[in-house]
């Protein structure tokens, strides 16, 4: 999605760049993978979940012990994120994508030697670490191989992934929880990803436009970089950051909960579970894939990015954060079912927003850097909210009223994170007052 155009202070000259040559069918080969990488990694994430009831029962855990299990897999998550963030500035994206997926591989075997709970955390905490830099450096990649205004299908696919990663994971590791033991799952998804791995080292080469540098107005070169202080506190980044926030509570109660909820709350299956999980992840796919092009068009028609893109992803969080709340106090079947899809549903139109706002205000040569501060900050629900909610659960009276607690603290949370995202972000304004300006935009 292309940057909105500003024009540069009177008395400035502008620093011109040549946009490298774009290379359409190695560029949407990539995307493929890129895809595909992400489907494999929010398998990896939501299995544990699947996989609940059958762990708990056979290691005799409770909600807190799981909960802890499935926190555990954020212990690491915002570190490795914001550290491979930096890293990114001096190591290809093939390589790094490369190592995550080996990684992927290795933290799936703990489980496979040992079942116990000790394992489950080693795994899951290595998963984390591994996996904490994903979403964010795959994007970077992906940029790399894409000119500004051509980045907005591209990104939506790319996080549309993570959604059919969910769409398929459900039906088919509930199959093969279900048919081959909760093991199997495991194992399976060890193998998947080392596959991925080694056909990525074959054709993920970095793409031209890793050197389109954003340049400052002010006649700077090539890039040109600014102090990180001044980068994370425009109000752009801050709403970004807010935004992922509100989103990755409703994810980490998704991938954690969820299914869990609907097995013992509302007297599922495990097929009806997965459906249920599946049609959640259909519906962020349709809007993801949705929302793409009416941006792009939104911001061919003039339309600033604090409304296109800024203003979308804060009111896709504050409306999951009021279906969420709304939740537990609603006892229709159709009715409940309508909001759990909205509330674990439309916050995928967050994700990819939040790193378009993210890329219009900082240098492309930071691009990695910053995109790790916001997915290492954006992410840490993922510690918090797991743990929480098994807590919540032990200590209730009863399981509805603590997971009726669980999701009126996380209706909360989203709306506030998306009211703050509504209010910060205006790329526009913080790029100028930045003194940024994008070569190759419209």
């Amino acid at each position: 999605m292309a940057p909105h155009p500003t024009a540069p202070p009177l008395g400035r000259t502008d620093a011109v760049a040549t946009d490298p040559p774009y290379d359409r069918r190695r560029a949407w080969l990539i995307t493929a993978m890129i895809v595909t990488f992400m489907v494999i990694n929010f398998a990896d994430k939501s299995v544990l979940g699947l996989a609940a009831l059958p762990i708990m029962d056979e290691l005799h855990i409770d909600n807190s012990t799981y909960g802890l299990v499935s926190s555990s897999f954020s212990l690491l998550f915002s570190l490795s994120g914001l550290v491979v963030g930096f890293l990114s500035t001096r190591i290809s994206s093939r390589t790094l994508l490369f190592a995550m997926t080996m990684l992927w591989a290795v933290a799936q075997l703990p489980v496979l030697l040992a079942a116990t709970v000790p394992a489950l955390i080693a795994g899951r905490a290595l998963l984390g670490a591994a996996e904490g830099p994903a979403a964010s450096m795959s994007m970077h990649a992906l940029y790399k191989w894409f000119p500004p205004n051509r980045r907005g299908l591209p990104s939506a696919l790319q996080i549309g992934g993570a959604a059919l990663g969910t769409l398929i994971a459900a039906p088919v590791l509930t199959w093969v929880i279900t048919g081959f033991g909760w093991r199997a799952a495991f194992a399976a998804l060890a193998v998947v990803s080392a596959i991925w791995g080694l056909l990525w080292w074959r054709v993920g080469h970095d793409g031209p436009f890793d050197h389109a540098r954003t340049t400052p107005v002010t006649g700077g070169t090539p890039g040109a970089r600014l102090p990180y202080r001044r980068l994370l506190t425009t109000g752009t980044v801050l709403g970004s950051i807010s935004s992922a926030f509100g989103a990755a509570w409703a994810l980490s109660l998704s991938q954690s909960w969820l299914p869990a909820y609907l097995r013992t709350e509302l007297g599922m299956s495990p097929k009806a579970a997965a459906t249920t999980i599946s049609a959640v992840s259909a519906f962020s796919l349709v809007l993801l894939l949705a929302v793409s092009p009416l941006m792009d068009a939104l911001k061919s028609r003039g339309v600033s990015s604090r409304w296109s893109s800024g203003a979308a992803q804060g009111s896709a969080v504050c409306v999951a954060g009021c279906a969420m709340a709304a939740l537990p106090l609603t006892d229709a079947a159709l009715p409940r079912l309508l909001l759990i899809v909205l509330a674990f549903g439309t916050v995928a139109i967050a994700i990819p927003l939040h790193y378009m706002t993210a890329a219009e205000v900082v240098p492309t040569a930071q691009r990695g850097a910053l995109f790790g501060i916001v997915a290492a900050t954006g992410t840490l629900p993922g510690l918090l909210a797991p743990f929480l909610t098994g807590r919540l659960l032990d200590t209730a009276d009863d399981p509805a009223s603590g997971y009726r607690t669980a999701f009126l603290i996380a209706g909360l949370v989203m709306t506030v994170a998306g009211t703050l995202a509504l209010i910060a972000i205006r790329p526009e304004r913080d790029a100028r007052r930045l003194e940024l300006d994008t070569p190759g935009s419209p």
